[in-house]
C-alpha cells in the first residue's frame, strides 16, 4: 500500500472487521469518513477521536492537539481533553522532548482542552519525532453531527481554502529551496498558514446555525474529503473548482512543485454540508467572524457520479491514493 491513509475497501475489508466486542452504548462506530467515534453516556456524548502526526517534524505538538481538536469540533462537540503518545528518534535529547511538550501544551491551553496522560518513549527505527494524540470532548444528542448525514440537494461550503495545512509543510520542509525560487518574504508567509488550522471556532458557527455534515479535509486534501462524506453518506457530487478558494502562496507552490491542491492535506479547511436554505447564512455568519468560505457545489443523489466541473466542462474527480505531500518525503 501507498504512504498515507489506508485505501477505504481496506477499511471495509479488513479494518472494520476486526473491531472486538459489540461497543456499548456507542451510537456512532467507525466508518470510512466518520472524524470520531459517540459514546451515550445520558444526557451528555462523549465524541473521541486519534490521529497521528507522520508528516511534519516542526511544531508538531500543535498539529497533533489542533488536527485531533478539528476531528472533534465537526461533531458538534467541544474538545476538552488530550492524550499525547510521544515516539522519539534513537538518540533524541531531552531538549527535543521539551520542545513538544512546550508545544502541546501551549495549543491545548488556547483550546480550553487539558492534557491528561499519553506515553513517551525512544523509539528504534524513526527518523524524525511522531505525535499520536487522542482528543475527547462532549456534546448532547441533538447538537451531534455526523459526516453520513449529508442529504442530496445540501449545498457544499468550503472554508479558508485548498491545501492549508499542505503549504505550511512544504514551506517549513523546503524552505530553503523555495526561498532561492520566490523570496523570504513568500516562504514565511506561507509557513504561517500553519496557524491557520484550526476549524474549531468554523465548525461551532456553523453548527449553531444549522448543518447535515461537516468534515475536515485531512490526508488527501479535499477531495479525498468530499468523496470520504459521499461514501459515508451514500451520495455524489458536484463541485466547482473556480468557487474554490486557493491562496496565491498554495497555487505557486503547487505549481512549483507538480502538485495538485485538490489532493495536499488541507487542515484548516471546513467541508460544510447543509440546506440551500441555510448555506448562505453559513457563508455570512462565518463572514463576519474574519472567516473567508464559498459554496463550492451540492450533493446529488447519484453515488456513481462524483464530479468537478473546470473551465465549463465537467470531468470525474477521482479519490486520491495518497496524499501529494507524499512526492516530497
Amino acid at each position: 500500500m501507498l504512504p498515507g491513509k489506508v485505501p477505504p475497501e481496506k477499511l471495509k475489508e479488513i479494518v472494520f472487521n476486526h473491531l472486538g466486542a459489540e461497543g456499548e452504548r456507542v451510537l456512532i462506530p467507525p466508518r470510512v469518513g466518520i472524524d470520531a467515534s459517540a459514546i451515550d453516556f445520558g444526557e451528555r456524548i462523549l465524541v473521541a477521536t486519534s490521529d497521528p502526526i507522520t508528516g511534519a517534524s516542526k511544531h508538531i505538538g500543535f498539529y497533533a492537539v489542533n488536527v485531533n481538536a478539528n476531528d472533534v469540533a465537526v461533531m458538534g462537540a467541544k474538545p476538552k481533553w488530550f492524550l499525547a503518545t510521544i515516539l522519539l528518534p534513537e538518540y533524541a535529547d531531552e531538549g527535543l522532548l521539551r520542545e513538544i511538550m512546550e508545544d502541546l501544551d501551549r495549543s491545548a491551553k488556547k483550546l480550553g482542552v487539558a492534557i491528561i496522560g499519553g506515553h513517551t518513549e525512544i523509539t528504534v527505527g524513526l527518523d524524525r519525532p511522531i505525535v499520536l494524540g487522542t482528543m475527547l470532548g462532549e456534546t448532547t444528542k441533538d447538537k451531534l453531527i455526523s459526516a453520513a448525514n449529508a442529504r442530496a440537494g445540501d449545498r457544499i461550503i468550503l472554508t479558508k481554502g485548498l491545501a492549508i495545512e499542505g503549504t505550511s509543510i512544504i514551506a517549513g520542509e523546503r524552505e530553503e529551496e523555495l526561498k532561492k525560487e520566490f523570496g523570504d518574504k513568500f516562504v514565511e508567509e506561507a509557513k504561517g498558514f500553519l496557524w491557520k488550522i484550526s476549524v474549531v471556532k468554523d465548525a461551532m458557527i456553523a453548527s449553531s446555525i444549522g448543518v447535515h455534515a461537516m468534515h475536515d479535509p485531512t490526508e488527501g486534501g479535499v477531495a479525498n474529503s468530499l468523496h470520504e462524506i459521499a461514501d459515508a453518506s451514500n451520495l455524489g457530487f458536484r463541485v466547482y473548482y473556480d468557487n474554490m478558494l486557493i491562496a496565491d502562496e498554495t497555487k505557486k507552490i503547487c505549481e512549483y512543485f507538480d502538485l495538485n491542491p485538490l489532493a495536499l492535506i488541507s487542515s484548516g479547511a471546513l467541508l460544510i454540508s447543509a440546506s440551500p436554505e441555510k448555506a448562505g447564512k453559513i457563508v455570512n455568519a462565518l463572514k463576519k467572524a474574519g472567516i473567508e468560505s464559498s459554496i463550492i457545489g451540492e450533493f446529488i443523489d447519484n453515488p456513481e457520479k462524483r464530479v468537478i466541473v473546470k473551465e465549463g466542462k465537467e470531468y470525474p474527480l477521482e479519490q486520491p491514493e495518497t496524499d501529494e505531500v507524499w512526492k516530497l518525503f
